[in-house]
């Protein structure tokens, strides 16, 4: 019981940053913060059909309500079953809540946008609860199905998901609903997804987004990941990517130069899956955002999952599929089958397709320049589309590693590294 909570307390309340890597001088020739947030925002006025103007002011707003409805979810941490984004009809922060006693509604005002912030009552049970069916009744709720389910909170209505084939379904759901919610003792959604959750399997100086190759001593054949984010342990500066890619791995520059990366060590059981490799010089605060390798993204800041809201608007680029940015579903999912040298705990964020293909593992996952994961796997459809990813928060980077980061103020005078 004592490692059951260990565990619990673990979903419900990521670990620390094991000590912030100091930030260091942006180097040269970087896109700027407000370049980012632009190049974010086109794509955002895309997908959502509004002015450049207003994608920018939604994405700003994004980022500043951050600590608004971190300290609502604190508030009502008793109540709290979930708080997501809304995009249409108009921009918003829903908060849904456990009882029936109204909470007023709120406004947050940013530098260019004002968003309302919305409390719904009415919810059967806490974000907690949900999290404790799925820590505790994971393997009642596998047993009942034909397959092992993918699972997680949908925070837009406080209910357990359940994500299902057709075989599961050919029952009823309506039955199957019943029984899960038996077993679970929470409010169950049933999602029919004929899909299969897989590890994005592997298909100069380092930067982060970047390729990673190596040759499998098993078949001879060569593999590709992609670089997360650039990490120190204080001494050593080091790459990461994913705990499934190879661990011999060598770094391909845009030029084609290969840089061989001194294996470190792997993290990939319940909820991690990260891999380290060092270099052999060190390494800048920086990350490729663009599918051409153009331009650098300096981090600024990191973001934890606890953080992270359904709806975040969050980007991610990968060697195979380049550049793109889609919604965040479900913060607290726990993928099906056995990626993660086992069942897989709820602690994966899951991200709307469609772009996700093998060779994206360990990608990085941002908004701006706000570092906030590593690509660890994807949900593909029977027809070999892409349902969604899922990433690993970097609050599960392994003890006595940090992201590195940009000083901001020295942006300036800095020379590079």
């Amino acid at each position: 019981m004592r490692i059951a909570a260990l565990v619990f307390a673990l979903l419900i309340a990521p670990v620390a940053a094991w000590g912030q890597a100091p930030p260091v001088a942006v180097p040269a020739g970087l896109e700027t913060e407000a370049e980012s947030l632009a190049r974010d925002a086109a794509e955002y006025a895309r997908q959502f059909g509004v002015s450049q103007d207003e994608a920018s002011a939604r994405l700003g707003a994004q980022d500043a309500s951050v600590a608004a409805t971190d300290a609502i979810a604190e508030t009502y941490r008793d109540r709290l079953a979930g708080i997501a984004i809304e995009h249409r009809p108009d921009y918003r922060i829903v908060v849904y809540l456990t009882g029936s006693d109204a909470v007023p509604d709120q406004t947050l005002t940013t530098d260019a946008k004002t968003v309302p912030i919305v409390f719904r009552t009415g919810a059967k049970v806490t974000r907690e609860r949900v999290i404790w069916a799925m820590t505790y009744h994971q393997a009642a709720i596998r047993a009942a199905l034909r397959a092992p389910p993918g699972m997680g909170l949908d925070p837009r209505t406080g209910e357990l998901v359940v994500i299902i084939g057709n075989l599961d379904a050919a029952d009823g759901t309506a039955v199957l609903k019943a029984r899960l919610e038996a077993i679970a003792g929470a409010p169950v959604q049933i999602r029919v997804l004929n899909h299969v959750d897989v590890n994005l399997a592997p298909g100069a100086r380092p930067e982060g987004g970047a390729r990673v190759e190596g040759i499998s001593p098993d078949d001879r054949k060569r593999y590709l990941c992609t670089t997360g984010f650039n990490v120190t342990d204080g001494v050593r500066s080091a790459i990461t990517t994913a705990a499934h890619c190879l661990d011999q791995l060598s770094y391909r520059d845009p030029q084609g130069a290969s840089v061989p990366l001194a294996f470190v060590g792997q993290w990939g059981w319940g909820y991690h899956d990260v891999q380290i490799n060092t270099a052999p010089a060190p390494l800048a605060p920086t990350f490729y955002a663009d599918t051409a390798k153009t331009r650098l993204r300096a981090v600024t800041g990191q973001r934890s999952r606890t953080s992270t809201r359904a709806g975040d608007f969050v980007c991610h680029r990968g060697e195979r599929t380049g550049y793109s940015c889609a919604e965040v579903q479900l913060t607290d999912f726990a993928p099906a089958g056995d990626l993660c040298g086992g069942p897989c705990l709820p602690t994966w964020v899951t991200v709307a397709g469609p772009t996700c293909k093998a060779g994206d593992s360990g990608s990085p996952v941002f908004t701006g320049t706000t570092a906030l994961g590593i690509l660890k796997g994807a949900s593909y459809r029977s027809d070999g589309s892409c349902a969604f990813y899922f990433y690993m928060s970097l609050d599960y980077l392994p003890q006595g590693w940090s992201v590195l980061r940009v000083d901001p103020s020295l942006a300036l005078t800095a020379a590079p590294l």
